[in-house]
């Protein structure tokens, strides 16, 4: 029928409408900034980065691949990787990000670098406040502004964080399982290595 959809269009707004009136469910304005709705937990505005542990510098999962930067549409993220190596929060040796910039006045919120990351670390925050009267500095973040906790991703990520963690762990036993068996094998090969050789027969014996 012609214009069907026009009217059930009309239709679902008159329901709400004056739905409002009588179902706090319908009640969609409130009185921002004394009243906020929790945003919903697949909510994404812009990127930040997750560390382990208490320190963000050491914590850092991000060991500078430049995977996200090469992959960023708007070209927002800057990142400088380090030259040399440091343990991360678990002691691996790592490289590291010494400068790592996304300026949020570009971001298109797309999840793009959320998404290309192989190491779970960076995810979509759910903050909007994000106003301020710098037009330049103020919407450049950087390292520092972006990292945030492990315990702060779950708070508003909580599905999704406790499947990365299970996905995390499950890789380390691997990475370990991996680790002993090289070792053993290394261990196995060096006393092998320095086993007596076996001595010639005599000559005459049987």
């Amino acid at each position: 029928m012609l214009g069907e959809g026009i009217l059930k269009g009309m239709a679902e707004t008159a329901k709400n409408f004056f739905g409002s009136y009588v179902s706090k469910e319908r009640l969609t304005t409130v009185e921002y900034p004394e009243v906020r709705i929790p945003p919903a937990e697949n909510a994404r505005v812009f990127p930040f980065l997750v560390y382990d542990g208490a320190d963000w510098e050491a914590g850092l999962r991000c060991v500078a691949c430049q995977i996200c930067e090469k992959e960023c549409p708007p070209k927002c993220i800057l990142i400088d990787k380090s030259k040399d190596k440091k343990p991360d929060y678990v002691g691996k040796q790592q490289f590291y990000p010494t400068r790592f910039d996304i300026d949020v006045s570009v971001c298109m919120s797309c999840q793009i670098c959320v998404e290309v990351c192989p190491f779970e670390a960076i995810k979509m925050d759910t903050e909007f406040e994000l106003a301020t009267d710098d037009r330049f500095g103020g919407l450049l973040l950087d390292r520092k502004e972006l990292a945030k906790s492990n315990e702060y991703y779950h708070s508003i990520h909580p599905t999704e964080a406790s499947e990365v963690d299970a996905r995390l762990a499950e890789e380390k036993v691997k990475v370990a399982a991996k680790a002993k068996a090289a070792a053993e094998a290394a261990a196995a090969k060096a006393a092998a290595a320095a086993a007596p050789a076996p001595k010639p027969p005599a000559e005459g014996g049987t």
